[in-house]
C-alpha cells in the first residue's frame, strides 16, 4: 500500500513538473484553520465531487472514508455519488485516459495525494493549490482561452468561471534585459524593464513597457472582479476544496497527531513517576 501511494505521488508530481519551472507568482497563504473544520471539509468534498471529479480521479480514496469527516453512508450516497458506484468503491472517473489526452493534451493527474506531491521545501502544497485555483484569468492567446498566474499556459480552464463572474487581471513583471545603446554600434546594456499586461474580462490584453531607474526583478498580479461578493464566495469554496484535498492526501493525519499527543503525554507522566520512584527507592540507601 505504501508503495502504491509513493507511485501515485510520483505520477502526480511528474505531471506537474513543468509548472514548477514556470511558476513565478508569490504563493498566497491558505487559511489553515479549515483543515480542522468539519463543515469546511464536508463542503470541500461537495465542491470536489461537483467540479473536480469530472476530469480528475482520486483512485486511492474510497467513498466510505468520508465518514471520517462526519458524513454518514446515506449522505454520501445521496449528495456525493451521482453514478452507480458503491460507497466501498474508489473515486474514479468515467472519462478514459485516451479521450482525456485528446481533449486536454495530457491525462489530468490523479488528485489523491496532490497536496503532498506539490509540497516542497520552499512552498506548501496547500498554498500552491490555493493560489492556482484562484489565479485564473482570461487570455485569448491560449488554446483554452484561460491562463494562470501560478501555472502559465495551463491546459486546465477555470472551473469556477460561471460563479466567479468576469474579472480583469493586471500582471506586472520586472526583469533585467539587454537594451541597445544609442549609437553604440550594436552594443547593449543591462536595464531593469517593467512589463505591465492589462487583461480585460474578455481576454484581450494591453501591454505597457518602461525602464525602471531602481527596483528589483519580480512578478506581481492583481485581479479586479466585476462582482466582488461572487468572487469572495468562490474564494471561500476554494479554501474548503484545498482543505479537503489536504485531508484526502493523508486521511489519518488527525488520528496520528492525536495519538502522538497522547504518546508524548504518557511518556512525560511515565518519566515523572519513574523519577519519583527512583528518589523514593534510593532515599534511605547510603
Amino acid at each position: 500500500m505504501n508503495r502504491c501511494w509513493m507511485r501515485m505521488a510520483a505520477v502526480a508530481l511528474a505531471a506537474l513538473c513543468v509548472a514548477a519551472g514556470a511558476q513565478e507568482a508569490e504563493m498566497q497563504k491558505w487559511p489553515g484553520e479549515r483543515a480542522h473544520d468539519l463543515a469546511a471539509l464536508q463542503n470541500g468534498a461537495h465542491v470536489f465531487v461537483n467540479y473536480c471529479l469530472n476530469c480528475h480521479s482520486a483512485s486511492l480514496m474510497r467513498w466510505n472514508r468520508l465518514r471520517d469527516i462526519g458524513l454518514d453512508e446515506k449522505q454520501i450516497k445521496t449528495f456525493l455519488i451521482f453514478g452507480n458506484q458503491k460507497v466501498t468503491d474508489t473515486m474514479t472517473v468515467a472519462m478514459s485516459p485516451r479521450d482525456a489526452k485528446t481533449w486536454f493534451g495530457k491525462t489530468p493527474p490523479d488528485l489523491s495525494v496532490i497536496v503532498r506531491a506539490r509540497s516542497t521545501v520552499e512552498q506548501s502544497g496547500t498554498d500552491y493549490l490555493y493560489t492556482l485555483l484562484r489565479g485564473f484569468y482570461r487570455d485569448r492567446s491560449t488554446q483554452t482561452g484561460w491562463n494562470n498566474v501560478a501555472y502559465p499556459n495551463i491546459s486546465m480552464p477555470n472551473i469556477f468561471w460561471e460563479r466567479q463572474g468576469p474579472r480583469q487581471a493586471t500582471l506586472t513583471r520586472s526583469e533585467y534585459q539587454d537594451v541597445a545603446v544609442p549609437e553604440g554600434q550594436g552594443k547593449t546594456r543591462q536595464a531593469l524593464m517593467q512589463t505591465v499586461s492589462h487583461f480585460a474580462a474578455d481576454g484581450s490584453v494591453a501591454v505597457e513597457r518602461k525602464e525602471l531607474a531602481q527596483g528589483a526583478p519580480g512578478f506581481e498580479y492583481e485581479f479586479k472582479p466585476s462582482d466582488p461578493s461572487a468572487a469572495a464566495a468562490v474564494d471561500s469554496d476554494v479554501a474548503d476544496l484545498v482543505a479537503y484535498l489536504n485531508w484526502m492526501s493523508e486521511p489519518a493525519a488527525q488520528t496520528r497527531r492525536k495519538l502522538g499527543v497522547w504518546a508524548i503525554a504518557f511518556l512525560v507522566i511515565f518519566i515523572g513517576v519513574g523519577r519519583w520512584l527512583n528518589s523514593v527507592f534510593w532515599r534511605d540507601i547510603h
